[in-house]
């Protein structure tokens, strides 16, 4: 890292790429398939051969493996080494022969940033805002789409009071010993259990079906968890600051997934006009 690097030190930092690492025993066919899935959901493209993609933060590599298989010419780094030891052990599991392009870097690094030319699908799903500084973050990941190409970030919601408690939760995770984690991931799962059972309770007093649903993305209820309790640094925004902040740099909205107000990341696709 060049001293332009500012990302959260390591002792207030959660070990991403660890859980990634973990992840990888539960990567499976199906799980791929909707990594995919998600992709040409939000992208409207069933087909990226001839495109170049650049994932900004890869994690477990999941979706840059997604986009290599539809036929993207596939850029991807992560500021943790560890995100990106689980990137290339999935490229190694499928995708061996590739051209598939896996490297260490951080979005905050103005030097690294320089050198990543343009491309025509940038993605950052859910990382921005682990950066330490989200705002930095998205201005510098705006200028790394080319001309008539597609800016594909989620960002956590901004729920107000509620965001500033999350933050003080994820705050202390990482600055807890082991029992002190496993206690608060613990709790963690009770409370979204509890509230997936109250609102099952409620639609069926309602007279409404409840569908049972897999995880979306191929992503998994346990490391999601994890991740959620444990992901520190922690920002968030409403669509409307994302959206005023893209427009103000030419970007035009294609897609918008919010998560209705409540817990999550809301997810933006912006084009870029040629």
């Amino acid at each position: 890292m060049t001293k332009n690097s500012v990302e959260q030190p390591n002792k207030d930092r959660f070990a991403f790429g660890t859980n990634w690492q973990d992840y990888l025993h539960v990567v499976d066919e199906s799980r791929i398939e909707m990594a995919k899935k998600s992709l040409t959901d939000a992208l409207r493209q069933d087909d990226l051969t001839g495109r170049s993609f650049l994932d900004i933060g890869c994690g477990s590599g999941l979706f840059s493996l997604a986009a290599h298989l539809l036929g993207a010419k596939v850029h991807s780094f992560d500021y943790d080494q560890n995100s990106v030891a689980a990137t290339q052990e999935l490229r190694r599991r499928f995708a061996p022969d590739s051209d598939w392009k896996i490297e260490q870097g951080s979005i905050l690094d103005e030097a690294y940033v320089a050198g990543l030319g343009v491309h025509d699908i940038v993605y950052s799903w859910g990382v921005l805002h682990h950066t330490g500084a989200m705002r930095q973050a998205i201005i510098a990941t705006s200028t790394l789409v080319a001309p008539g190409g597609s800016l594909f970030i989620s960002i956590y919601n901004d729920q107000g009071l509620a965001s500033q408690l999350w933050w003080r939760v994820k705050r202390r995770y990482v600055r807890s010993g082991p029992l002190g984690r496993r206690a608060l991931v613990l709790a963690g799962g009770l409370y979204f259990n509890t509230r997936r059972f109250a609102a099952v309770a409620a639609r069926r007093m309602c007279g409404q079906p409840v569908v049972r649903t897999t995880r979306a993305r191929g992503m998994s209820t346990r490391h999601d968890l994890v991740d959620w309790i444990g992901g520190f640094p922690f920002e968030y925004a409403t669509p409307e600051e994302v959206f005023n902040l893209l427009r103000e740099r030419g970007y035009e909205l294609s897609f918008l997934k919010t998560c209705r107000g409540g817990l999550g990341c809301n997810e933006y696709v912006f084009a870029l006009p040629g």
